[in-house]
């Protein structure tokens, strides 16, 4: 994760226009690449609940040459390093799949195609990593919250197929991301809940950090609801 550099739907407009011309200097227009931008910047590209993304996540089908470039942007503007990476095809959010369900957006510089996960594929990616911890569960919330106020609802049997689309069923799935989805689904003040995950969130972050600092990169996932479960239990004592 990035700590030192914000990324908004604005900026990062901006920073994948300059990918495009870097890119198209360096290997012309012969082979034009693709990128389908995932979670937090796929979520700034469509939605309007997330200011900004500290993570700009994606899946990168291009020449080498398109390191390169990234590189020499990301020396240019002095962002961090691995601004635009693909790390996310370590974890189990990824999908071979993600090209296939991905939604066309834009094309810069006549070279550079650029494409998001979206709706209920975007839902169940965040239900697949399930974060108690970072913004996964809330950002469902607001999925369905802004689909919902644009008209465009999506209800469970849209989120089923998509996950059976990316994953092949819902083994993956912990029971928490579950009971989350089922609550917003058949919750009435979505905005409401969207907040209160998001409280929620902060407190499992904190204590995550926090262990984090002690036990360094040898701690467990498993371990990590008790630590919020223990956290969540202070709060209620403090109150």
């Amino acid at each position: 994760m990035f700590v030192d550099k914000a990324f908004t739907k604005e900026n990062l407009d901006y920073y994948l226009r300059e990918l495009a011309k870097e890119f198209r200097r360096r290997n012309g227009t012969g082979m034009p690449a693709e990128i389908i931008l995932v979670g937090g910047a796929a979520i700034l590209l469509n939605y309007g609940f997330r200011e900004m993304t500290y993570d700009i996540d994606a899946v990168i089908m291009a020449s080498s040459a398109m390191k390169e470039a990234i590189n020499a942007v990301g020396d240019r503007l002095k962002l961090p390093d691995g601004w635009l990476n693909t790390d996310m095809k370590k974890t189990d959010s990824y999908s071979g799949r993600l090209v296939q369900y991905s939604k066309y957006y834009m094309t810069y510089s006549n070279v550079l195609k650029i494409r998001s996960v979206t709706a209920e594929y975007l839902v169940a990616m965040k239900l697949m990593s399930g974060r108690r911890y970072k913004k996964d569960l809330s950002d469902i919330i607001g999925i369905l919250y802004e689909q919902k106020k644009m008209g465009k609802p999506l209800g469970y049997a849209q989120i089923d197929r998509a996950v059976k689309d990316l994953y092949g069923g819902w083994d993956g799935v912990s029971d928490y991301a579950v009971q989350v989805l089922k609550a917003a689904l058949a919750g009435e003040n979505l905005g409401e809940l969207f907040e209160e995950q998001m409280r929620e969130e902060k407190i499992s972050g904190e204590a995550v950090l926090r262990a984090k600092k002690y036990e360094g990169e040898g701690l467990q996932e498993s371990s990590v609801d008790d630590i919020i479960k223990k956290a969540k239990e202070r709060k209620r004592v403090e109150k």
